[in-house]
């Protein structure tokens, strides 16, 4: 064979193997980079941390549980009605920030969300049952055996719950709330990932110790008539 023609043939080999390796290669940092955006938009991005002293109406700033200082600007949480709670010196907060971090797109005051949650029995109003939200992330039910709740966490600006119940043996479901309301005394969250005919909101006051009544001041009836004597 030609020098030359055995040593085109030769070049057009490895020019063809070069380009299958490259559309190979390119191939593998496609699928690593879908890989990387869908754990990107799955990872939970809240930030805990305490809220300081030079905070303001629309800055907040916030030592975080790792150490750091983070400084937001919280005007459009604002607008969004996504400020649940307020927030004050020393408060504990969950914020969800946005990409550039210098933006909360939420803000949970902890302090606030944590208590003992009651409503009127669904079933038939005669009782109050409810949540209690503890710290360290505990759950419990209150007044209520058909439902044991058992712990509760925030997930991107979402509560979620951890329950089981009754009838279903140890098998423990996961629910998650978007908040809708959260006041000194007012708690109202609904479910999420349901369809809509069946989404169910809860809404809750704070328990509050029921007076106890004083019977020392009362004075008996006088029962000295005819019909009370024996």
């Amino acid at each position: 064979m030609n020098k030359s023609v055995f040593f085109g043939v030769f070049m057009a080999s490895v020019l063809l193997f070069g380009s299958c390796g490259g559309n190979n290669n390119q191939q593998y940092a496609d699928d690593e980079d879908s890989t990387t955006v869908e754990d990107l938009s799955s990872r939970d991005r809240t930030v805990y941390g305490i809220c300081t002293s030079n905070s303001a109406m629309n800055t907040l700033e916030m030592i975080t549980d790792s150490g750091d200082t983070l400084k937001l600007n919280v005007a459009r949480a604002r607008e969004t009605g996504k400020v649940f709670g307020g927030f004050d010196s020393s408060d504990r907060l969950a914020v969800v920030p946005d990409s550039t971090g210098r933006t909360a797109l939420q803000v949970i005051n902890l302090n606030a969300l944590m208590g003992d949650w009651v409503m009127p029995d669904p079933i038939d109003g005669s009782a109050e049952v409810g949540i209690r939200i503890k710290e360290g992330g505990i759950a419990e039910s209150i007044e209520q055996s058909v439902i044991v709740y058992r712990t509760w966490k925030i997930v991107n600006g979402e509560l979620e719950i951890l329950l089981v119940r009754e009838g279903g043996g140890d098998e423990q479901e996961t629910n998650r709330y978007e908040i809708l309301m959260l006041g000194p005394d007012t708690l109202a969250y609904r479910t999420i990932g349901k369809p809509r005919d069946e989404t169910e909101t809860f809404e809750y006051n704070r328990w509050k110790e029921k007076p106890k009544v004083d019977l020392h001041g009362l004075e008996l009836e006088d029962t000295s008539d005819e019909f009370n004597k024996i």
